[in-house]
């Protein structure tokens, strides 16, 4: 069953040059306890669309098409006061930077009380006991004496841990993840990788993982979505996305990733850089957006843009698929 179903949405940002537009026609659906991986490079727009599913797109920008279905109703048109009782609750969020999430004033342990006694019926004391259950869940050691730490006591991986704790403590149906094991090691991040599968498996939890570690997708994403320049350009299972990749630019990827099956003395690289919607015309190419950087360009790649159709077992936006 569809949980979470993004339809063209498109988020234009003004700016002195003119009106930017990050987020050009992106769609897809996230099914319940399904796991979809969202990879492309930084500035393709990944952070941008989980912000704007949420309603959390910094000012001046503001969704100008499109539509947010979440459980079959429509959210980004909600008021605000409503939209925040639907995050945190039904919707959990794992923010890039654990210092600008958490409040330095209060104890790790008073912020989880404090999010589940808001969305849960729960007294402070079986508030205090989940918090502390959730802490140990995360792998924050000793969690019986650090739940009252604040969280300048914690390390940058820690602080980390606390964040995903905050976000899943009310047990959302929805949870969107930025970058959530960046500044972990790799025995955390495992443990962590773990932890949202078994919640997506046992609870149905949806996942929406935004990374650009592709190693994480192939170990836990069902699905994964490739952006560029503010558009999905391959959407499919990950087994066939990794291996048989379709995309010219999503090939492009794969290639930069080292494989321990063979010896290579380069790793492959895509030439030039990917273009940035600033508001004026000729910022972004007629066309498709990555035609610039493509090995495989032919006339119709500089005139029309390509839309998303199927290809095998993914869709590709690509006029060579």
């Amino acid at each position: 069953m569809t949980l979470l179903s993004v339809r063209d949405l498109v988020v234009e940002i003004p700016s002195r040059r003119g009106l930017a537009r990050p987020i050009d026609g992106v769609s897809f659906d996230i099914e319940k306890g399904e796991i979809l991986g969202i990879v492309g490079e930084s500035g393709a727009g990944k952070s941008l669309t989980g912000a704007a599913i949420t309603g959390l797109l910094p000012n001046p920008g503001r969704i100008a098409g499109g539509m947010v279905l979440f459980d079959g109703n429509r959210i980004d048109d909600l008021p605000a006061t409503r939209m925040r009782r639907l995050r945190g609750r039904r919707i959990g969020m794992i923010f890039q930077d654990p210092l600008t999430t958490l409040d330095p004033l209060f104890t790790v342990g008073q912020q989880l009380v404090e999010t589940m006694r808001t969305h849960l019926p729960l007294s402070d004391t079986a508030a205090r006991t989940r918090a502390r259950d959730w802490l140990d869940r995360v792998g924050i050691p000793a969690a019986n004496r650090r739940i009252d730490a604040y969280p300048h006591e914690f390390s940058g991986g820690q602080r980390q841990r606390v964040v995903i704790a905050l976000a899943l403590c009310a047990e959302p149906d929805l949870l969107i993840a930025d970058e959530p094991t960046t500044a972990l090691d790799v025995s955390v991040q495992a443990h962590i990788i773990a932890l949202l599968r078994a919640l997506a498996r046992e609870r149905g939890t949806a996942v929406m993982l935004i990374t650009h570690d592709m190693g994480v997708i192939a170990e836990i994403a069902d699905r994964v979505a490739v952006m560029y320049a503010g558009r999905i350009v391959e959407i499919g299972p990950v087994d066939a996305v990794i291996r048989h990749p379709t995309h010219p630019y999503t090939d492009g990827l794969m290639g930069t990733i080292p494989s321990v099956a063979r010896r290579l003395d380069r790793l492959r690289q895509i030439d030039g850089s990917m273009p940035r919607p600033n508001g004026t015309r000729d910022a972004m190419p007629v066309g498709c957006a990555f035609h610039p950087r493509c090995p495989k360009v032919f006339d119709r790649c500089r005139q029309e843009r390509p839309v998303l159709h199927t290809a095998g077992a993914s869709l590709v936006a690509c006029w060579l698929a």
